[in-house]
């Protein structure tokens, strides 16, 4: 049994990752529907986690992006969030190859491991909080699946409220922002703005301060051996 005390649907057990014709979200489905009949080629499908499954730290992002996830399988591939992302987890040590923004690059990921909050892709890229809730359990099934786990760094402030959550713990006493450090049941969270073009394009998240969040993130690692 978990030691989490997690806020999820009741009636959906938490497993790592969500089936392949995953029915619970309505709306979701019928989006799903909709893109496999425009894009008969892409996944169109709930995304599974990608990385290592000894990993220390986990990435939580928001959901798939229509045209990066959705379409490749794997996250945040094909798209810009994914470029900054795995450039930033390279230069970390996270990874092994060269990210070509494909799944079959051959990168591989060390000690680390993607997901999401939501794990299909929403219409405008804005789920619900009735699907964040939903999609809630597997995000706890991901996060019990992961024994080695010490880290996790929310992409945004959706991935972070939707991780506290699951804890049972209150937003008031963990507040969201970009660099904030918070202490959850032998699990340390950190906080980034998220890597989406436009936290980019706008100056809201520069390279620099994203790798400053890694960088926090790995000298805590070493702290904590």
């Amino acid at each position: 049994m978990s030691r989490r005390s997690a806020s999820i649907a009741p009636d959906i057990p938490p497993a790592p990752e969500p089936p392949a014709d995953c029915p619970h979200c309505p709306r979701l489905v019928a989006f799903r529907q909709d893109n496999q009949a425009k894009f008969p080629d892409w996944h169109n499908g709930p995304v599974v986690s990608f990385g290592d499954d000894g990993a220390r730290l986990l990435i939580v992002g928001l959901a798939p992006g229509l045209q990066g996830a959705n379409k490749t399988a794997r996250p945040f591939t094909g798209d810009y969030a994914g470029d900054l992302l795995y450039a930033t987890i390279g230069k970390f040590g996270f990874s092994e190859g060269t990210y070509q923004a494909r799944p079959d690059d051959g990168l591989k990921l060390r000690g680390a491991m993607i997901s999401n909050a939501v794990r299909c892709v929403p219409p405008q890229n804005k789920p619900t909080p009735a699907e964040i809730n939903t999609c809630r359990a597997f995000l706890r099934g991901r996060i019990d699946a992961l024994p080695s786990l010490t880290h996790m760094l929310a992409l945004g402030r959706i991935a972070h409220e939707s991780v506290l959550r699951m804890y049972g713990r209150k937003l008031k006493d963990h507040p969201f922002a970009h660099g904030a450090r918070h202490e959850l049941d032998g699990v340390t969270l950190f906080d980034s703005y998220h890597c989406s073009r436009y936290n980019t394009n706008t100056g809201r998240l520069t390279t620099e301060m994203f790798e400053a969040v890694f960088a926090q993130i790995t000298d805590d690692m070493k702290a904590s051996r």
